[in-house]
């Protein structure tokens, strides 16, 4: 008894330890097409993607990682919805997927574009404002880009926005721009206001904006601006009139382009823009003024210049005397009959 006893242990004992060899057998295999498969799945998302150049893509507020990833694949960023919903999860960053535009590389692997949408920055636009456009102008630019949203409630008086090229996010509000554009133009102001050169005929920063819109009106030469705004100074300490054409447009038009030439019967037009008429400055600016008009006005160039005429160059040919202003006129107006006999 005691020996079929100890052969069927021993049988018992051989079967369980092949059984147990067929278990470890089993979960080296799993392990080895485990592993195989976590290569491969990493293999996937580490590998460049399809596009063949840099694009900018728009995650909308609300998406989830499934729309994220058919948007992906409509965009062409990516081949497999697939390992991207995978690789979001491994990684733990469903809820860090953040709404925006991204600018996505040439050649972004899905492990890239998912640091890009969890840890980037939004792609930042751009708009621009050049100087000397009128506020009118300036919210018909707003109101016609349709990467911003809302309706603009704003409406700022003239000369109050600071033109230049403003950064923005697409869905960034219209009226925030201009709240921006205010802050901006103020903010400048009050520094140039600061550094002003003594014994201006300026009394306020008002007055300040006002001069400086018809100077930004009559030169868009960087190294002019000093001198032309020498010469409205020197003009307002002799009690002269300012006699400026662009004033006299705004009066006509609200700062829009009169496409023609003056007539003497506008220029000599009774309307409250019209500085060949009134003496001073025109109760409100002209235009919105670029820092450079403003500091030209708060430090302008020391001249005794009080004239100054287009000399056909792009530029003014600038005069102290009543007699070389006119010898420039005649010079200028040469150049005209010569241009329109071509």
């Amino acid at each position: 008894m005691g020996t079929r006893a100890g052969i069927r242990n021993a049988q018992h004992g051989g079967v369980i330890k092949s059984l147990l060899f067929f278990f470890l057998f089993l979960i080296f295999i799993g392990g080895v097409v485990a592993a195989g498969a976590a290569y491969k799945i990493h293999e996937k998302i580490t590998q460049p993607g399809p596009l063949a150049e840099e694009k900018i893509i728009w995650v909308k507020s609300g998406m989830g990682v499934n729309r994220i990833a058919d948007l992906l694949v409509s965009e062409q960023a990516i081949e497999s919805d697939i390992a991207f919903k995978i690789a979001v999860r491994l990684r733990k960053v469903q809820s860090s997927l953040q709404a925006g535009e991204y600018l996505i590389p040439a050649g972004a692997s899905i492990e890239e574009i998912i640091v890009i949408l969890s840890e980037g920055s939004p792609y930042l636009r751009r708009i621009t404002f050049p100087e000397g456009i009128t506020t009118q102008q300036a919210l018909r630019v707003l109101e016609s880009n349709d990467k911003l949203s809302g309706e603009l409630t704003l409406s700022p008086y003239e000369g109050a926005l600071l033109p230049e090229t403003y950064a923005f996010v697409r869905g960034d509000e219209r009226d925030e721009i201009v709240r921006r554009m205010q802050t901006a133009q103020q903010d400048l102001l009050d520094t140039l206001w600061q550094e002003r050169a003594a014994d201006l005929p300026i009394e306020t920063k008002e007055q300040a904006v006002i001069l400086a819109s018809i100077v930004e009106k009559e030169t868009g030469v960087d190294g002019e601006r000093g001198k032309v705004a020498s010469v409205f100074v020197n003009r307002l300490r002799r009690g002269m009139r300012l006699e400026s054409d662009p004033t006299v447009i705004y009066g006509i038009t609200a700062g829009e382009p009169l496409g023609r030439g003056l007539r003497v019967s506008e220029l000599r037009g009774e309307t409250p823009y019209n500085t060949y008429v009134i003496r001073g400055l025109p109760p409100t600016p002209i235009a919105n003024p670029g820092e450079d008009a403003i500091a030209a006005v708060l430090n302008p160039t020391d001249t005794d210049y009080i004239f100054f005429v287009a000399d056909g160059t792009g530029g003014h040919a600038f005069s102290k005397t009543l007699a070389e202003h006119n010898a420039n006129v005649r010079k200028w107006r040469q150049i005209e009959r010569e241009r329109n006999s071509n």
